[in-house]
């Protein structure tokens, strides 16, 4: 059992709980210190080890390996028909959002571009497949994504289309999730925090609470992508009934939170609810370790944690 649970998103599938507890726990020591609150920064993390505050890493990246798959993860070849829809209907979903809100003019044009040629509807077109750019080419060609190579993005874009499809449509996979993330809350649970598909998983665990908790933090967070994740839930589109308090932050460019203001989608009869974009991680918008230290994250622990 653990006071504070935290739920890693989408690529993780090559780590391990104990090496994103390293990454993540200095974070958040520091989101805390600069919030004012030295002491449970401490508590958190210090001198290269963890404190006396327990947080643990619910992973399970491992459920996305393929057996004798290069890098482990699987392909397109892996999904069905209907999930490889899934994924495409995702992928354009993040050309959108890059064509509206990109930080960079050049991938703003870059995704108009795309987006016209995957238009089935645009004169002269029968569809993305005849026209010969998938929307996994389309994405991969954004600097957002591509801060190297073509290689490496197309890489990261395939994998995350795929997990975050698999998450949705494969109840088991799911479901394994949900059991992990249970095995280590408890009653001294204060807060679960979840950054991108992890914070759908955590929001989805929050509906399974019996007890109170006090603190639902989403980072980065997919849950207001309607067609794609938002209409896929299960779960009431409301605040989770035993949490006192939701608080969503996301990077105005970070593509992955579509709709980072969740405050009309999901209902909210206490007021728990606060969704702030307003948030600047530099050039790598969606990096879990620059929302991490951020002061609206120390500012919320800290208030689950007094």
């Amino acid at each position: 059992m653990s006071q504070i649970v935290l739920v890693h998103g989408i690529g993780q599938e090559q780590e391990s709980a104990d090496l994103l507890e390293a990454s993540w726990l200095p974070a958040l020591a520091g989101g805390l210190r600069v919030a004012g609150h030295p002491r449970a920064a401490d508590e958190v993390w210090r001198n290269g080890r963890p404190g006396g505050i327990e947080c643990r890493m619910v992973f399970y990246g491992d459920l996305f390996l393929k057996p004798g798959k290069m890098g482990g993860a699987g392909d397109f070849s892996d999904l069905s028909s209907q999930q490889r829809e899934l994924a495409e209907a995702l992928g354009t979903e993040w050309l959108r959002r890059a064509e509206e809100r990109a930080a960079l003019q050049e991938d703003r044009d870059q995704a108009y571009r795309q987006l016209l040629a995957l238009d089935e509807t645009a004169e002269g077109r029968e569809g993305w497949k005849a026209a010969g750019r998938p929307v996994l080419q389309g994405l991969s060609r954004l600097r957002w994504f591509a801060p190297s190579t073509m290689w490496f993005a197309q890489t990261f874009v395939e994998r995350a289309l795929i997990q975050v499809t698999r998450y949705l449509t494969e109840e088991d996979l799911r479901a394994e999730v949900q059991s992990r993330i249970a095995d280590l809350t408890g009653p001294e649970t204060v807060a679960i925090v979840g950054h991108s598909l992890g914070s759908v998983a955590a929001f989805q665990s929050a509906h399974r609470l019996t007890r109170e908790l006090p603190l639902l933090l989403t980072l980065g967070s997919p849950l207001g992508l309607r067609t794609v994740v938002y209409d896929r839930l299960t779960e009431a589109k409301t605040v989770p009934h035993t949490t006192r308090s939701w608080v969503n932050l996301a990077d105005r460019d970070d593509l992955v939170a579509a709709a980072p203001d969740l405050a009309p989608l999901f209902v909210d009869p206490y007021g728990a609810l606060r969704s702030d974009w307003t948030l600047d991680n530099g050039a790598e918008p969606h990096r879990v370790e620059s929302y991490l230290g951020k002061r609206a994250v120390g500012e919320a622990v800290a208030d689950a944690l007094g």
